[in-house]
This record gives structure tokens, sequence and C-alpha cells, in this order.
């Protein structure tokens, strides 16, 4: 059944792209990413233009991170005074991230730019979880436990702040930072930046897996739902019927994701991340290396 998308102007199988929504809705709930990083790849891949996968993919990330929200404070396993931190700092990257992108779409190098940083981030990022969750599993299986690092560097800084869900007495600095990055890569890569929170929360803040998930989630559907704001005013790149259909099946797979994830160990989790992370990676990477089949395109006046 085709469907017509009037912002990104093609036709498009709308039960694809139910589809499409449902599988990252499912490793929202499983990972505590808003799955963005495999969602925007995956409409360039069927023709959507990157402007416009961007916003309207940050669109689709609400509501399936409030999806697994709900399943994790159900729980009990939402940080959200660590969660609000995060927060301040990524209200602040949105708005950062929205001008920068602006101004490279003046420029009409906005496309190259979104896929270069998808290279990047995702190569880097998917290639140390990689490694530290194959260490991770080689020392759970020699019966050593793995230790999370009670002091570091972080805990010197000032304005300390106590974090009582996760067990935390930190300063707030490095959370605020860690927001911003994240505030940033969401308004230029369309993403919820959980595929960088996630690591980031773990590794440089030492907070427990069992709550990174559902904290990285309640920040995600604040930042997002700003940047998609702050795309639709200013850029008019939010197409609402993709956006719709991604939406449907982003809730019913975040609620499937959220169940699975409870049943697989941290590190069986951090692992399979990796490997999607490095799967989308290689893929993009081709698609910028090999020469096209079409070397031009006619597009309107202004969309480069």
């Amino acid at each position: 059944m085709q469907i017509y998308l009037p912002i990104a102007e093609i036709s498009v199988n709308a039960f694809l792209l139910l589809g499409l929504g449902g599988i990252v809705g499912v490793l929202s709930g499983m990972f505590g990413v808003g799955g963005g990083f495999l969602m925007t790849p995956l409409l360039f891949f069927i023709g959507i233009p990157p402007a416009v996968a961007v916003a309207t993919e940050a669109n689709q990330i609400v509501a399936s991170s409030f999806s697994g929200v709900l399943a994790h404070l159900r729980r009990k396993t939402v940080d959200l005074k660590m969660g609000t931190v995060l927060l301040v700092g990524g209200l602040i990257g949105a708005g950062l991230g929205v001008w920068v992108f602006n101004y490279l779409k003046s420029l009409g190098q906005v496309d190259l730019l979104v896929k270069l940083c998808y290279v990047v981030f995702l190569g880097v990022i998917g290639s140390l979880m990689f490694v530290e969750s194959l260490n991770a599993i080689r020392k759970t299986r020699s019966g050593a436990a793995p230790k999370r690092k009670k002091h570091n560097w972080i805990h010197g800084l000032p304005f300390k702040m106590r974090f009582r869900t996760s067990g935390l007495y930190i300063s707030v600095i490095p959370p605020v930072i860690v927001g911003i990055a994240v505030g940033i890569l969401a308004a230029i890569m369309g993403v919820g930046g959980g595929f960088i929170m996630v690591p980031a929360m773990i590794y440089l803040l030492g907070m427990p897996t069992k709550v990174v998930v559902g904290t990285s989630l309640f920040q995600i559907i604040f930042v997002t739902g700003f940047t998609t704001l702050l795309h639709a005013t200013t850029n008019y790149t939010v197409d609402m019927v993709l956006a719709v259909l991604l939406l449907i099946g982003g809730v019913v797979g975040a609620q499937i994701g959220t169940v699975i994830g409870a049943k697989l160990k941290a590190e069986q989790l951090r692992i399979l991340l990796a490997i999607m992370v490095l799967a989308v990676c290689g893929k993009l990477a081709l698609d910028l290396l090999i020469q096209p089949s079409e070397l031009f395109t006619i597009g309107t006046a202004g969309g480069h």
C-alpha cells in the first residue's frame, strides 16, 4: 500500500514504515536508545531526503522513548534527578545544534555532513562498546565479576549532588556536558543520542546499567521533542504523515523491547547494540564510497 509523503515528496509503502518503526521501538525498549541512529540511515536507504529524515525521526523518537519510559517507571529504574540534570544540558545542546544545522543547510552541505557524522560517531562508539563488552563477557565467564569504578577524576569536580536512585554523589558538570553533546547530536543527526549517552552514563558517570536505560529514555523524550519543535518552526522539514506511521510502530515495539531487555544480561545487551551500530556504520560508509548509479539528481531550488 503506497502512501504519499508531502514534505519528503515521495511515495513509500505504508507497511514498510510501520515495520521500521516497530523494529526501532524494540531497540528503544531493549537498549535505552531512541533508535534514531538506526532509523535515520534506514530512511536514507528508502529514499527519504536526509534533512526530512533527521527532523521527522526526532519526532518518532519522542513516542517510542515515552512508551519505553512508562515501562521502566513501573519497575522504578529511572533516576529522575539525574535525568533532569542531563536534560538541562540537552536543551542547550539542541538549540546550538539546530543553529548549526540551519547554517549548513544554507550552504547546501547538510546532507553530506549528516552522513559523515553517522559514519564517524557510529564507527568509534560501536568499536569501543564491542571491545569493552567482549572483555566484560570474558571476565564474567572466568568467574571475576566486572567491578564498577567507584572513584575517578570526576569525583574531584565541584558542584556535587547526590543521586540516590543511581547510588552516586558526583559533580553535576559531567552530566550537563554529556547532555549538551547529546542535544547537539539530536539536532544535527536526528538521533536521541542514546548510543552515546548510555555508554557515557555507564563508564563516565558510573551509573548502574539497570538504571541507565530508563534514565536515558527520560532525557531523550524532552530533548527530541524540543528538537522537533525547532526543526518544524525553522526548517519546515517535519513530515507528519511519515512521523505518524513510524510512531505507531515505535510505540508497540518499545513495549516488546522492554520485556526482551529485562531477560538479557547487561553485557549481552551492550554487545548486541555494538554489533548493530557497526553494521549501520558499514552500510553508510559503503554508500559514501561506492559511485552511485545516477551521478546527478534533479531537485527543487534551495533543496540542495
